[in-house]
Order: C-alpha cells, then structure tokens, then sequence
C-alpha cells in the first residue's frame, strides 16, 4: 500500500511518498520532496504526479493519505488540506489528521511528558503537552492539551516547580534561546517534515483514526485575523 502525505503547515513545506513492508506492519519512506513556501498551490499537484512517475505507481496504488493538520499558516494549511481532501475523494480512500505538535513532541529523544512548542508569532506558543511511552513506541502517544500561550505565560508554567512535563521540545531557535536563559530544560530538533507525518499517519491508520474528506479541518489554534477582526465590538 502506499502513502502519500503533505505539509504544507510552514514556509517551506514537503511532501513524501511511502510504502507498507511486505507484511504490512511498518512503512518505509521512499523519498520525501520539499516544497518552496509561497507557491504551494502550484507545485503540489505536479510535483505529487512527478513522485508518482519516478517510483513507478499512479494515484489508484494510493491506500491513504495523511496530511498535517496544523497548526501553522492558515494559507499554506488551506492548500495542503484542500489537495488531500480532493485525492481522497476521488479515489475513496481515508485520510489521517496529524497535529504537527504531535509530530514535534515524537522527534523528542527523552520519553516521558514533554511539551511540544512552536513559536506562533505575536509573542505566543504554540503548546502541546504529550505523554511519550517510556519504551519508545510511537504508537502509544497521549495528548494532554494543545494550546496557545504567550511567551511569558508559557515559560512560568513550563518553568513552575510543579509543572507536569520537565523538558520542552522545539524546532525553533530563537525559543529553544529564550527558555535556555530562563533555566528550562530544552531539547532543539529538526523540523518534523513530510516523512515524519508519513510514519505517525501509518500509526494512527492502524489506530482506525481516520477522517473522511468533509470532515477534514485545520488545526489552527489560534483564530485568524478576518476571525478575530469581525467579532462586534461589545
């Protein structure tokens, strides 16, 4: 079976293609392609059809599709999630809804509670607090909570003597920087690409967690401008 999954949740995005073992119990990644940011929606479906070419396959060896459902950029997340709901319907086959701090929190070293962050701009975070299983298996992952703090907010709780989760895992720098100099014990890793939402999307099809393309949304978290800018004054 393969795999086909998408981020599009950043500046820069990737896709990769993946395919099942023999005995359909792990997914291998073929190869993974990255996305210029800023022309997502022109390079998605033509470099998907490349993919496919190269590896000798055509969209009806799909079996499913997992995309990152954020949060990130409401535009590029629109564009990713807008082309996998478009190829699941067509082709019948379900979707996986990967949250990207999920993906964050996977590429941790340490087991155990950590909080996944992500610098979201405007002086927030993005936060989810996970539960890795101490022996290492991806499929045995528990969110707690993923939420939008300010900095300040973020680095008191995740600072605080009685805070749940002792490290904090982020692909930024300039946050991994900041928390370091409030004493708070940060592990920096690389962005979680197109690969990585591929082996968390097998997990959670395994799991039976899978949505069907009307019931597909973004992960935003945070309210977008046109949101927040149209509530009625009070």
């Amino acid at each position: 079976m393969l795999l086909l999954a998408v981020d599009t949740s950043g500046k820069n995005g990737s896709l990769a293609l993946a395919r099942t073992t023999p005995d359909q119990t792990q997914i291998d990644v073929l190869e993974v392609v990255p996305l210029a940011g800023g022309a997502f929606s022109a390079q998605l479906v033509p470099q998907i059809a490349a993919l496919l070419q190269k590896h000798g396959h055509s969209k009806n060896d799909f079996g499913a599709f997992a995309v990152a459902s954020g949060p990130g950029s409401f535009t590029g997340l629109r564009v990713g999630l807008a082309a996998i709901k478009a190829l699941a319907e067509a082709l019948q086959k379900p979707i996986v809804a990967v949250s990207l701090l999920e993906a964050v929190a996977c590429r941790a070293a340490a087991r155990g509670r950590v909080l996944a962050a992500l610098d979201a701009g405007r002086g927030d975070v993005y936060v989810g607090d996970y539960e890795l299983d101490p022996q290492g298996h991806t499929d045995q992952v528990r969110m707690h909570s993923e939420r939008l703090l300010g900095r300040e907010e973020f680095a008191a709780e995740a600072g605080s003597p009685g805070a749940k989760a002792k490290l904090v895992v982020t692909p930024d720098a300039g946050l991994a920087e900041a928390l370091r100099q409030a004493r708070i014990q940060v592990e920096r890793i690389e962005s979680p690409d197109s690969g990585v939402i591929a082996r968390l999307g097998w997990r959670h099809l395994q799991r039976g967690e899978t949505v069907c393309p009307e019931e597909l949304e973004a992960n935003y978290i945070r309210h977008s401008d046109a949101e927040i800018f149209s509530k009625p004054a009070p």
